[in-house]
């Protein structure tokens, strides 16, 4: 009988060492991306990303606040709207010293963090600390699939990072890929095996022909390229022995650099791909959430799920709440989001952004323009600079101006939008002007104001303007964009659209 309890005993405090083992975090973000193959998209095969979503979930309706690198990687990190970031609402900004990251703040509870690639950038960062971690990038490849992908082994410098761990001190990893950010080389997915014919995206904004369809071809090669070295990473991590105590978490910053995408506040621009794996801690696996969450969520998920109370994390007060609930398969009152930009680039006189703010609920997207009379992706005399450059690009602004193509991805916007996005996901038809939607417009703009005066959006209660004031970390001047601008785009006299 003693032997029969001496047993028992020695399982009893294996058990509650297991469950007192906190758990290692995996986070691997791509560059700009808004596909995978587990979400129909069947021109891209991500069969790593895919695995994590079989072990887990897949959440189809995950949006950025905004949907730009810098901002967007700073909300993940924050669990804030960047209108509550200061100056890290813009692009390339300098990181306010006031905001402790996740990372840091795991990194202050016992948790050896550390990145590869791209952490958060662009923009500067506060002296003598790591918002992601310790950088892990001396490692390169010998050759890669085309020539516009990036040479570091991210696979590899993780191994680095996982040696340099101490024995069963939990790891937080950041594996921040850099593609697929442009630019790519042309051709390079036919040249890698893919065929145009067998293209089966293309937004009806876009101009389908050879060009465009080889630039989703390249960008789908890159997306693969990110998916590869995921799939290394969760070898080792198995190999390791640590995939079981291991919580995964793949998506990516923003939307695809290409017209109307990356940088934009339609439905479409904001949402990217996020699957999660945990295991024995999710319930149901293999399950798929269609509630409407945000990537403020991460930070205070990652905190809880490591055992740091928000009253210890030593970060400021958190806009998110933790997807604890959603693993619990348990999730309730995630019925909207909100979005918003302001500056980008500096791609129009003085400095100044496009200030949006939107709230999607239910069927409706609602976006307020608070700057109609600026032009959404930068001047023309710049380039259209807020939207990146590419064949996709190219083929509308210099063979297809005053198309309705070319209106819909660079011209001007009213001051208030309204979508049905469940019959048009597209967002092809403004439906603010309209009487019958007035009911739905009028509410929609009243929660938002009422919500962003809560959160004490600068825009809606204050000097919204100090948004356009903030200086970024490289002060290109406008004349100087203008004058980079090597084709000048030829606009129809009094253009307004």
């Amino acid at each position: 009988m003693k032997r029969v309890f001496a047993v028992l005993a020695c399982l009893l405090g294996l058990v509650c060492d297991a469950q007192a083992k906190a758990p290692n975090i995996l986070f691997a973000i791509a560059d700009d991306m808004s596909h995978a193959s587990c979400y129909g998209d069947s021109f891209v095969k991500t069969p790593n990303l895919d695995s994590v979503a079989r072990r887990g979930i897949r959440f189809t309706q995950m949006h950025t606040p905004n949907s730009k690198c810098a901002p967007s990687r700073a909300v993940m990190l924050t669990g804030r709207n960047p209108w509550q970031l200061d100056q890290a609402a813009n692009h390339q900004p300098v990181w306010p010293e006031k905001f402790l990251s996740f990372v840091e703040s795991l990194g202050d509870h016992g948790y050896f963090t550390g990145f590869t690639g791209k952490g958060w950038n662009p923009g500067v960062h506060p002296k003598n600390r790591l918002l992601t971690g310790r950088e892990y990038n001396e490692i390169r490849v010998d050759s890669v699939p085309a020539s516009g992908i990036h040479s570091y082994d991210y696979a590899d410098n993780f191994g680095e990072f996982l040696a340099d761990r101490e024995d069963d001190q939990p790891f937080f990893f950041w594996f921040g890929c850099k593609e697929p950010h442009r630019g790519y080389e042309y051709g390079s997915g036919v040249k890698n095996g893919k065929r145009l014919d067998d293209l089966d995206f293309m937004p009806s904004f876009w101009i389908d022909g050879e060009t465009t369809r080889n630039d989703i071809l390249d960008y789908a090669l890159e997306v693969e390229y990110f998916d590869d070295h995921l799939g290394r990473i969760l070898k080792q991590i198995d190999d390791a022995g640590e995939l079981e105590n291991t919580l995964v978490v793949v998506t990516s910053d923003n939307g695809m650099p290409f017209p109307r995408y990356k940088g934009h506040t339609h439905e479409f621009a904001t949402r990217v791909p996020f699957v999660v794996s945990f295991p024995g801690e999710i319930v149901h696996p293999g399950r798929v959430c269609d509630d409407l969450t945000s990537t403020i969520d991460l930070a205070p998920t990652l905190l809880s799920v490591a055992g740091v109370a928000s009253d210890e994390s030593g970060m400021q007060p958190m806009q998110g709440r933790s997807l604890e609930d959603v693993f619990a398969d348990q999730s309730e009152g995630r019925d909207r989001v909100l979005s918003g930009r302001e500056r980008n680039d500096m791609c129009r006189p003085n400095g100044w952004g496009y200030p949006v703010r939107g709230l999607r609920r239910g069927a409706y997207l609602y976006l307020r323009n608070f700057k109609p009379e600026r032009w959404p992706c930068g001047t023309p005399e710049a380039g259209f600079r807020d939207t990146d450059w590419g064949p996709t690009k190219s083929e509308l602004v210099y063979k297809h101006v005053g198309t309705v193509a070319f209106d819909l991805c660079f011209g001007k916007r009213p001051a208030e939008e309204l979508y049905d996005v469940e019959n048009d996901p597209e967002c092809l038809q403004n439906l603010a002007a309209m009487p019958e939607y007035a009911v739905p417009l009028k509410k929609l703009r009243q929660e938002l104001f009422e919500e962003l005066t809560a959160q004490e959006d600068p825009r809606v209660i204050g000097d919204g303007d100090i948004f356009d004031r903030y200086r970024p970390d490289r002060i290109p001047q406008y004349g100087d964009l203008v004058k980079k601008t090597k084709k000048p785009i030829q606009m129809p006299k009094n253009a307004t659209r």
